[in-house]
C-alpha cells in the first residue's frame, strides 16, 4: 500500500516502520540513562531535561538509516547486508551525534557511556523491528487488494512485474477479462468470471482498488459498474497510474499524451523554484569550502600521473533545462585524445579510462567540480542526468516523451541513479527515462531533499559506478 505525501509516494509499511524506529531512537538515551544509573532521584530530574537529547539522537539516526537506503522500498539486501546497513547508518549516525553533542555540550551531552549504549539499543531495536516487518510484509498485511479490469497486453504489464520492490504495496486477486483485450498473457488460472458483477467480485475478493487495464475502452466500457464500486468506497486507478505509484516510474509502453495532460502533479511554483534556488546556492558553497581539500589532492593527483602538463578539467557541452546547452565541469578521468574518433557511450571497464581516473569515478570525486555549475544556476543537485547534444537529438527522435525531461535543470544526482544502474545505451537511456518522468512529474522540495539524502547510499556502496 503507497500513500501519497508531498506529490510523492510512500509505502504504508516503510511509513509505520519510520515511526516505530523513530520511538525507538527517541527513547534509546533514556533507557541507556536507567541502564547506566537506576531509579536514583536524581536520574528522574536529569531525564526531563533529556527531550532536546532525545530528539537530535532519533532524528540524527533516521536521517542516518534512509542515507543508507534503509527506507527505500527498492532496498533488496538479505538479512546480513540489512544488518550491515544498520550498523554503518548507526556508526555514522553516532559519529556525527558525538560532533553535535561536543559542540553543544549544555544542551546536547550524556556522557559517552550512556551513547554508546544508546548506539546499541538503537541498533538492535532498529534489526529486530526490521525482521518483524519484512515477514509481516510478505504476509500481505500491508498490501492493497487489486482487481484488474482486463486480462489482455496492457493487464499483463501487472503479471510481469517480478520484482519484490515492486510487488510490496499490492496483491492481485484476479483479472477480469474484458471486450477488445488481445493475447492471453495473463494466466487462466488467476482470471475471474465476467458474469458476476464488478461491485460483488470486490465485495467477495475484499477489493480495495479496481485497476482500469483495458486494451480498447471504446468496446464496452463498464462505467455504471465502475460508478457503482467507487461510490462503495472502491479505489478506480488507470493502469499507468497504478504502476507509476507501485514502481516509481512511469512507462512508456503504455503512455499517451492525455494521461500527461489530465493526471495529478506537474506542478512547479515560484516559491519552490526560489526556496530549491536558495539551497542549490547555500549547499554548493558549503559544498566548495569542504571539499577544497579533496579536490586540491585531486588535481595533484591527476598532474603527478600522468604529467604537469595533463589537463585537469574536462569540460563537455551538455543539454540543460529547456534544451539550452552549457559546459558540464568534472575532474577528466579518461585519456585525453578519449574521443578522438567522435562522441561515444561510456562502458564498462572503459580502457579509456586513466588509472587515477578509475579512483575517482569509482569514488564519484569527478562529479565534484559541478557544484560550481550548481552555483552558476547551470545544474541543479538533483535532476536527471545532463545528456551530451550528439545523443539528445538521437534520443529525441527514437524515444518519444524524451525532450519532456529538459522541463527541469538537469542534476548531479537524481532518481533514476537512485533506482537503475549506470546506463551506456539507448535501451539503458529508455529504462532511465521513466524515473526521469516521474521524478519531473512528481518534482517537490520534500522529493529533492530525500533524493539528495538517499545518494549517500550511492556513494557509500558504490552503486552505478563506472
Amino acid at each position: 500500500m503507497a500513500i501519497r505525501i508531498f506529490q510523492h509516494y510512500w509505502h504504508l509499511h516503510l511509513a509505520v516502520l519510520a515511526v516505530i524506529e523513530g520511538v525507538i531512537f527517541f527513547f534509546a538515551p533514556y533507557a541507556a540513562a536507567f541502564l547506566l544509573f537506576g531509579r536514583e532521584p536524581w536520574v528522574d530530574e536529569m531525564l526531563g531535561s533529556m527531550l532536546p537529547r532525545g530528539v537530535v539522537f532519533a532524528g540524527v539516526l533516521f536521517i542516518s538509516m534512509a542515507a543508507m537506503g534503509l527506507y527505500n522500498s527498492r532496498q533488496r539486501s538479505r538479512l546480513v547486508g540489512l544488518i550491515a546497513r544498520v550498523a554503518a547508518s548507526i556508526i555514522g549516525g553516532g559519529m556525527f551525534i558525538t560532533i553535535l553533542f561536543y559542540i553543544f555540550p549544555a544542551q546536547l551531552l550524556i556522557g559517552r557511556g550512556a551513547l554508546l549504549i544508546s548506539l546499541v539499543i538503537a541498533f538492535g531495536g532498529s534489526v529486530i523491528a526490521r525482521i518483524v516487518f519484512d515477514t509481516l510484509v510478505d504476509e500481505d498485511l500491508f498490501k492493497r487488494r487489486v482487481l484488474v479490469y482486463g486480462s489482455g497486453h496492457r493487464a499483463a504489464s501487472i503479471a510481469r512485474l517480478r520484482r519484490r520492490s515492486d510487488r510490496r504495496g499490492f496483491v492481485v486477486v484476479g483479472y477480469v477479462p474484458a471486450d477488445g483485450d488481445e493475447g492471453i498473457d495473463v494466466p487462466s488460472a488467476e482470471k475471474l468470471p465476467t458474469n458476476i458483477d464488478l461491485l460483488t467480485l470486490c465485495e467477495r475478493h475484499r477489493v480495495d482498488e479496481i485497476v482500469v487495464a483495458m486494451d480498447d475502452r471504446r468496446r464496452h466500457f463498464p462505467m455504471d459498474q465502475l460508478l457503482e464500486c467507487r461510490l462503495e468506497g472502491v479505489e478506480i486507478l488507470e493502469l499507468v497510474t497504478f504502476l507509476e505509484r507501485e514502481t516509481g516510474k512511469v512507462r512508456l509502453d503504455l503512455l499517451n499524451p492525455s494521461w500527461m495532460i489530465f493526471s495529478a502533479g506537474f506542478g512547479r511554483g515560484r516559491i519552490h523554484d526560489t526556496m530549491e534556488r536558495a539551497f542549490d546556492i547555500v549547499a554548493s558553497l558549503i559544498l566548495l569550502v569542504v571539499a577544497a581539500p579533496l579536490m586540491v589532492l585531486t588535481a595533484l593527483a591527476i598532474k603527478i600521473t600522468e604529467g604537469p602538463k595533463a589537463t585537469i578539467f574536462y569540460r563537455q557541452v551538455r543539454v540543460g533545462q529547456y534544451g539550452r546547452p552549457f559546459r558540464l565541469l568534472k575532474f577528466r578521468s579518461m585519456r585525453e585524445d578519449a574521443e578522438k574518433d567522435g562522441a561515444q557511450w561510456a562502458s564498462k571497464n572503459d580502457s579509456r579510462v586513466t588509472t587515477i581516473g578509475a579512483i575517482i569515478r569509482l569514488t564519484r570525486i569527478d562529479e565534484l567540480p559541478q557544484i560550481l555549475n550548481v552555483l552558476r544556476g547551470e545544474m541543479s543537485f538533483v535532476g536527471p542526468r545532463p545528456e551530451r547534444p550528439e545523443f539528445v537529438g538521437q534520443l529525441e527522435e527514437r524515444i518519444p516523451y524524451y525532450r519532456e525531461r529538459h522541463t527541469i535543470k538537469p542534476g548531479i544526482t537524481g532518481w533514476a541513479q537512485l533506482c537503475y544502474p549506470y546506463g551506456s545505451s539507448e535501451q539503458d537511456a529508455i529504462e532511465k527515462l521513466q524515473y526521469d518522468l516521474f521524478y519531473v512529474k512528481n518534482h517537490s522540495l520534500l522529493f529533492y531533499l530525500a533524493i539528495l539524502v538517499q545518494t549517500v547510499e550511492v556513494i557509500v556502496w558504490r552503486k552505478g559506478a563506472r
